[in-house]
């Protein structure tokens, strides 16, 4: 299918280099990376392939960069970030066509997205003008303790397809603020919007170095020299939990602080008492954001048994309803998934379900014809050894398990080595407060299906991560602490 003409001049104008020191560069051996288009399969456009070298660069100009971002005022940081917060509202519709062509989601839903990724830059930029330290009296009397925060220096970020300009601001935002340099690898399959990012921060007045980009087919080969090289200080990651492992390791060696949000398997409690309707509500923005493609997607749903049957027939309804296609056609409300191998996944575990007992309540199917679709599906009667409810789904499938007492549903929404998000739906307040302190997760949709803000610490436990990105606490992991005591 042909690009019209609106869609074909957004990715005309994209960077499609690297970001090495403010230039825009080819990689070093000349090679390329073709971006498709999921709702097509199609080619978009190609990139710069970056190696090893142009990574090395990169953290070259980083380096380089890092004294002078980190002294400069507060004041003049905070005013780049509150201009890229104004620069992408007012870049907003191009920014969402481009996102929607290379990763598959609804113009409306890259929207959403870029309000959301906006919301990072305007909150660290206050934050920016309230990192403090503290003096006191030492317990003797005799001496002072002089408390005060730096910038921990040099970062590496790599970031995911499925939110290609939200994971980044979400690091890029606490850094800048903080006074680090960074370097950027975005993930293969959409790394435009993260090009576009950097393009804007540019413009911003970001100086030279601060943000390096670099794009590439290889993530290992041109991050192995990066996470070596002892000057880099930080590492944060999004993506899987196999992967995020791996990269601990790897960052052992030069003991680096690391953030790391990995897999999620988010259970949706429904007891007796809630509100069937906002339940409801809250399943269609917990499971059905990002085409299911969200790591704090609702991955497997438990209702009380006095409900279940209703829930799964007006759940069944709502996601059967949904218009798909492509993300950029008027009304489309679910678009493809991000490729084959992520759409054969979800499929193998709708089968898997069914094989085991599950009932089809809607959906269950791909969508003949080109791209990479799946129908939103519900599927009620989960049995206990069903694999959609141990592996994340990262798709529109919502199975429905059951259960009769509170305890059975803790324990079962406990069963899992994620414990990224829960989501929680009942009326009454003491099993509300029970609830949320015995689940083993880090975040709580407390009788709402969205936890992501800005303003608020995102991250989770156990297989899920360390560390937060967001709230107050965001712009601390990118800060050292240093103790003074002072002699009087």
């Amino acid at each position: 299918m042909a690009l019209d003409s609106d869609e074909q001049k957004v990715i005309d104008e994209a960077p499609n280099q690297l970001m090495i020191g403010g230039e825009w560069r080819d990689a070093s051996e000349g090679g390329k990376l073709a971006i498709e288009d999921p709702s097509t399969g199609e080619t978009l456009c190609e990139v710069a392939d970056g190696t090893p070298d142009d990574s090395k660069a990169a953290m070259d100009a980083a380096c380089d960069a890092q004294a002078d971002w980190a002294t400069m005022p507060p004041n003049e940081r905070s005013e780049i970030l509150y201009k890229a917060f104004t620069a992408i509202g007012d870049q907003a519709d191009d920014l969402a066509m481009l996102m929607t062509l290379e990763m598959g989601k609804s113009v409306t839903e890259s929207k959403a997205e870029l309000t959301y990724a906006a919301e990072f830059f305007r909150w660290f930029s206050g934050e920016a003008l309230r990192l403090d330290g503290y003096y006191k009296n030492a317990g003797n009397g005799a001496s002072r303790v002089l408390v005060m925060r730096q910038p921990i220096g040099p970062c590496y970020f790599i970031t995911p397809w499925n939110f290609p300009n939200a994971m980044g601001t979400r690091k890029i935002g606490p850094a800048l603020a903080a006074g680090c340099t960074m370097v950027v690898k975005p993930a293969q399959q959409t790394p435009l919007s993260m090009l576009a990012l950097a393009k804007l921060l540019s413009e911003c007045g970001l100086p030279d170095g601060v943000l390096n980009v670099i794009t590439s087919k290889k993530s290992g080969d041109v991050s192995a020299p990066i996470i070596s090289d002892d000057r880099l200080r930080k590492l944060s990651f999004t993506g899987s939990t196999e992967v995020g492992r791996g990269l601990i390791e790897q960052s052992a060696e030069n003991i680096l602080k690391v953030s790391m949000e990995l897999g999620g398997n988010a259970p949706f409690l429904v007891f007796g008492d809630a509100d069937l309707d906002d339940a409801i509500e809250g399943a269609m923005m917990a499971k059905m954001r990002n085409v299911g493609e969200a790591c704090t997607s609702a991955n497997r749903f438990h209702v009380h048994e006095s409900l279940a049957e209703e829930f799964a027939e007006k759940l069944g309804k709502k996601m059967g309803a949904m218009k798909i296609g492509r993300g950029t056609d008027e009304g489309v409300e679910v678009g493809p998934l991000i490729d084959s191998d992520q759409r054969d996944k979800v499929a193998e575990l709708v089968d898997d379900a069914v094989e085991k007992g599950a009932t089809c309540v809607t959906g269950g199917s791909k969508v003949d014809g080109e791209g990479y679709f799946f129908e939103p599906t519900v599927l009620s009667g989960i049995t206990d050894d069903a694999r959609v409810l141990s592996e994340e789904i990262f798709g529109p499938v919502a199975p429905i398990a059951t259960f009769r007492t509170d305890e059975e549903a803790i324990e079962a929404a406990n069963r899992t080595e994620y414990g990224l998000v829960s989501y929680v739906y009942t009326s009454d307040l003491k099993r509300a407060l029970r609830v949320c302190e015995a689940l083993e997760t880090g975040m709580i949709g407390l009788n709402q299906g969205m936890v992501s803000n800005a303003g608020a610490p995102f991250g989770g436990v156990k297989a899920s991560g360390v560390g937060r990105e967001g709230g107050n606490e965001g712009i601390m992991e990118y800060l050292e602490t240093k103790y003074v005591a002072v002699n009087l």
